[in-house]
């Protein structure tokens, strides 16, 4: 009876300490999650204001903050930033990734431009010139913003909860589109698996110079061709950016799974739904690494077009048998 106790001791007890251990893993990420929360709200309250005061001929200009026009200037724009006018501005006013608000009793001259934000007046009937226009597309005004205050930002992202949850999303979409390929097109998708395990540098190599013809080539030929050839030049090459896109993604994320699944899993090695949620998991979250997402952004890209353009390249079964 005592060696059975103890048995039993000896196995509860490794149960007992992961349980301890996920409970603190949890409970650390929860911790960090409200940091980085306290710390982008103190980073929007401290955002700084710049105040143009007086007769200025020249233009009001904000990088990364908010400007206040008191006085009389010749323009004004800011990015990153909210442009809010209580004087006179002759010409336009211009903000990406913020707001325009004209304040009661202030005047408007030009056209008022806002990329990410709002226009706002006081007024009910604002003093603006008759013929000013109002151009406004409201929509991302935070990530607008973050992008014109911190550019670097785009090569490291903010590892935030709703950058986690828009990964995890990615990551589903793709294994869907993923799943629904390779059944329409197990015979292609297998193929064009072959094709990249055994002939990978001709594939990047054909890939390369479709994407230097699609991105170089194409915006030059539109540039001379009529404009009746190049509208159907940019739809062909629209239409083949999109299925490359596809097709290539499919077949680069299966090998992937299937390698990964071959060395590292030891259970479902063969599912295919398991090898393309691992391929689709181990791609969607390189793209998500602070700067080195560009670069396989670029490298899935390249391999997507040498897919496509090698699609009728039919790989010797010999070769992929022996392999």
């Amino acid at each position: 009876m005592v060696s059975s106790c103890s048995q039993v001791v000896l196995t509860t007890s490794p149960i007992t300490t992961r349980k301890l251990d996920l409970n603190r893993l949890a409970a650390l990420l929860v911790w960090i999650l409200l940091l980085v929360g306290v710390v982008s709200a103190q980073d929007a309250a401290s955002e700084k204001v710049q105040v143009v005061s007086g007769v200025n001929q020249a233009k009001a200009f904000g990088l990364g903050n908010s400007v206040r026009i008191t006085g009389s200037v010749k323009e004004a724009m800011s990015l990153g930033g909210d442009v809010i006018v209580e004087g006179v501005v002759e010409g336009d006013v211009a903000t990406i990734g913020g707001s325009v608000i004209q304040k009661a009793g202030a005047r408007i001259g030009g056209d008022v431009i806002v990329i990410g934000g709002s226009y706002h007046a006081e007024d009910t009937h604002p003093n603006r010139t008759p013929h000013a226009k109002t151009i406004m597309y409201a929509g991302y005004e935070q990530e607008l913003r973050d992008m014109m205050r911190n550019p670097t930002g785009l090569f490291s992202p903010r590892w935030t909860p709703t950058y986690l949850g828009t990964r995890f999303l990615v990551i589903l979409f793709w294994f869907l589109v993923s799943m629904g390929f390779t059944a329409a097109m197990p015979n292609t998708i297998s193929r064009g698996v072959a094709r990249l395990q055994l002939t990978s540098l001709r594939v990047a190599v054909i890939g390369l110079i479709g994407v230097v013809v699609i991105f170089g080539g194409v915006p030059l030929a539109l540039s001379v061709l009529p404009e009746t050839i190049g509208v159907l030049v940019g739809l062909l090459a629209l239409l083949f950016l999109i299925v490359a896109g596809l097709f290539g993604r499919v077949i680069l994320y299966a090998a992937t799974g299937r390698f990964l699944q071959r060395k590292y899993v030891s259970v479902a090695k063969n599912s295919e739904a398991v090898a393309l949620l691992l391929g689709t998991s181990f791609w969607v979250l390189l793209t998500s690494l602070p700067y080195v997402w560009p670069f396989m952004a670029a490298f899935i890209l390249i391999i997507s077009f040498g897919l496509a353009l090698t699609a009728r390249y039919r790989v010797g079964w010999n070769a992929v048998s022996h392999s």
